[in-house]
């Protein structure tokens, strides 16, 4: 009776051991998907990044009255290479597409900035990289979507707390970016 009692112990014990190995590993699949999802973005940030540059020196020769657009990318350029946190990262990020947008829209006053190949070419990569970045955020807020809510639900909350799991910060919108754009054509 003692060796069954034993036994049964034993089993209980690996049982627990087992399934507090299975819910550490989840849980570590689940934060580094996060810190994928999150150096995915960071590798198109890098890339605009890369690419800003360029499409200011083409436009400072058409768009001479524009100095304070330009100097709005550069700063917002410069702020998302420097931001911490996602949060910081994500505001750098609003202000910088902001910027963007009021470029482009900005150039439909100089035609002959419009009709500069190189500038079209730019104008493209970066639409490109914008649309990459946004599906990108999408899988990133998915992934730690994911995470929050398995290191809160119980029983994976114990494990969680037990071993430091902490929650993860969505990327979300900048209060400014929710409300309408104002263009000025002045």
């Amino acid at each position: 009776m003692g060796l069954i009692l034993l036994l049964v112990v034993l089993a209980i014990l690996a049982g627990l051991v087992l399934w507090f190995v299975g819910v550490y590993n989840r849980l570590v699949r689940l934060r580094n998907d996060v810190d994928r999802a999150w150096a995915n973005i960071d590798v198109l940030l890098r890339q605009r990044h890369d690419e800003l540059p360029k499409l200011v020196d083409t436009c400072k020769g058409y768009m001479q009255y524009e100095q304070e657009t330009l100097q709005r990318i550069t700063e917002a350029r410069s702020r998302v290479m420097s931001a911490g946190s996602v949060a910081e990262k994500a505001q750098a990020d609003s202000l910088l597409t902001a910027a963007l947008r009021q470029l482009f829209a900005v150039a439909e006053n100089y035609p002959e900035l419009k009709a500069n190949e190189n500038f079209r070419q730019l104008q493209g990569r970066i639409s490109e990289l914008e649309s990459a970045i946004a599906a990108r955020r999408e899988r990133y807020n998915a992934d730690t979507n994911e995470y929050n809510i398995r290191i809160a639900q119980i029983p994976d909350a114990i494990v969680a707390r037990l071993l430091g799991f902490t929650r993860r910060e969505l990327f979300a919108a900048a209060p400014e970016d929710r409300g309408d754009v104002k263009i000025s054509f002045a």
